[in-house]
C-alpha cells in the first residue's frame, strides 16, 4: 500500500509537468511565423527588373545573332556577350566594346577579311574598320573625312534624339552631310 501512494504522489506532479509541456509546445507550434524580411539579393533583382530595358540587334560574327533586351546602361560588350560572344572569325578590335548601347542600336561585329581591309584603305589607314554610328564617340566621328567636330556633334545629337541609326542613309538627315558626303562615308561607317 505504501508503494501505490508513492506512485500516485509522483504521478500527479508528473502529469502536471507533461500537461505544462503540451500547453507550451502547442503554443509554440500554433504560433504564426514572423514574416521574413526579403533577402538583399531578391531586392536587387526586383530593382533590376524595374529598370528600363533596351532592345538591341546584334549581327555579324557572333554565335547567336538576333534581338536582345539589355538593362539601361549596358555596353556593347554586354550585347556581344548576350549574343553568345564573338566567333573565332570576328575582328573584335574593330568594335568599341566599352561604348554605351542606345535603344534600337544595331551592334555589328565584323569578321576578319577583305571588307575590313577595304574600309581601312579607303580611310587612308586611319581606321581599322567601319565606324559604328550608334556607338562612336565624337572624337571617332571627327576622324572621318569631311566630318569635323561640329558635324560629329550633330551626328551624336541625331542618334540621341532618334534612338540611333538604322541605316547609313539616315546620315543625309544630319545637317552638314549632303549626298556627296554621304557617298564618301558610305563604306567607312555602319549603323
Amino acid at each position: 500500500m505504501h508503494a501505490s501512494r508513492l506512485s500516485r504522489r509522483h504521478a500527479v506532479p508528473a502529469a502536471a509537468v507533461v500537461l505544462l509541456l503540451l500547453v507550451v509546445g502547442g503554443r509554440f507550434v500554433a504560433r504564426e511565423p514572423a514574416p521574413a524580411a526579403p533577402a538583399p539579393a531578391r531586392l536587387e533583382r526586383d530593382a533590376e527588373a524595374r529598370r528600363p530595358q533596351l532592345l538591341v540587334h546584334v549581327v555579324g560574327a557572333v554565335r547567336r545573332p538576333g534581338l536582345y533586351r539589355l538593362r539601361d546602361g549596358s555596353r556593347i560588350a554586354d550585347a556581344v556577350r548576350r549574343a553568345g560572344g564573338a566567333t573565332p572569325k570576328a575582328d573584335v578590335a574593330l568594335v568599341n566594346l566599352a561604348a554605351p548601347v542606345a535603344d534600337g542600336t544595331q551592334v555589328v561585329v565584323p569578321a576578319r577579311g577583305p571588307a575590313a581591309s577595304a574600309a581601312a584603305r579607303a580611310s587612308g589607314g586611319a581606321a581599322a574598320g567601319p565606324i559604328h554610328l550608334n556607338s562612336a564617340t565624337v572624337e571617332q566621328l571627327d576622324e572621318l573625312p569631311g566630318v569635323g567636330p561640329v558635324t560629329a556633334e550633330k551626328i551624336v545629337a541625331y542618334r540621341e534624339k532618334h534612338g540611333g541609326f538604322t541605316s547609313v542613309d539616315e546620315l543625309d538627315a544630319v545637317p552638314g552631310i549632303g549626298p556627296a558626303r554621304l557617298e564618301e562615308l558610305r563604306e567607312l561607317v555602319a549603323p
